[in-house]
Order: C-alpha cells, then structure tokens, then sequence
C-alpha cells in the first residue's frame, strides 16, 4: 500500500462523504507532500478539536514514510465555499 493509499483509507473511515476524498502525491527538495481534498462539510472531521485528529494522521503518515526512507508531510487543501474563503472575499 503506498502512503496516498494509506491516508485516502484512513480519512475515508473518518468523513461523512468518503467519495469526495482525493489524495495528491508530490514530491520537493523537503520530501514527499500529500494534498487531501475533501467535502468542505468534512473539514471538521478531519481536523478534529483543537488539531488533534489531524495531528495524530499527520504522525501515522510520518511513521509510514519514515518505514521507507521518505519525509513525508500531508496538507489538507480550503475548499472553496468555506469560512476562510468567505471571509477573504469580504474583506
């Protein structure tokens, strides 16, 4: 199983809407970088309160690529529609 693979099973079994999961795999000078999209209704699951959910997804995913020799960093993507969003755009 790569680490893409890993982290869409793992959000899937957390989210409300595992269809609209997709994982982005990259690669840079600081090592591998994963990009999850998912339902802006999603984002709270996945974050959990105070960080805690995707801290401990984040510490999975470092272990899983410290077992094959890569950095890796995972990097959830604002879905458009959101808070942050709708605050920019009313600034």
């Amino acid at each position: 199983m790569t680490d893409s693979e890993l982290l869409e099973m793992i959000v899937s079994e957390i989210v409300a809407e595992p269809r609209h999961v997709e994982v982005k795999r990259s690669i840079d000078e600081q090592g591998v970088l994963l990009t999850l999209s998912l339902a802006k209704e999603d984002m709270g699951k996945v974050i959990g309160r105070q960080g805690n959910t995707i801290t401990g997804i984040r510490t999975v995913m470092r272990a899983a690529g410290m077992k094959q020799g890569a950095r890796v960093n995972v990097k959830i993507l604002e879905p458009e529609g959101s808070e942050q969003y709708g605050n920019q755009e009313r600034q």
